[in-house]
């Protein structure tokens, strides 16, 4: 089980619309730093500390191949955020649900 610092830097990496990018962009194939750095109006150096604050998440991995800073996804990482997020979705839903349980047995009571 991931630590409670580690959840909070997960979700401080994805909480920038650049970052969430750049995961998404991980996903869907393999792109270097430089070819990452097209992308975005900022410097090569503002995409590479992106980068490195996702590393630090676990959300991402860079290895080189050749030239090139390949930015990969963690799978692993991504799994981490999800499960914890299945966790807070599955509390909202037992308080919605006892809450309209209790909004139910209100009104049949009035009625």
């Amino acid at each position: 089980m991931a630590s409670a610092a580690e959840f909070d830097r997960v979700f401080a990496a994805l909480a920038d619309a650049t970052r969430r990018d750049i995961v998404r962009r991980a996903i869907a194939g393999e792109e270097g730093v430089a070819e990452l750095a097209d992308h975005y109006p900022m410097s090569f150096a503002a995409v590479q500390k992106h980068v490195a604050v996702l590393e630090r998440a676990g959300l991402v991995t860079k290895q080189r191949i050749g030239r090139r800073k390949v930015v990969r996804t963690n799978v692993v990482g991504l799994h981490a955020a999800q499960r914890l997020l299945d966790r807070y979705e599955e509390l909202w839903r037992g308080r919605v649900d006892r809450m309209t349980n209790l909004i139910t047995d209100t009104r049949e009571r009035t009625t």
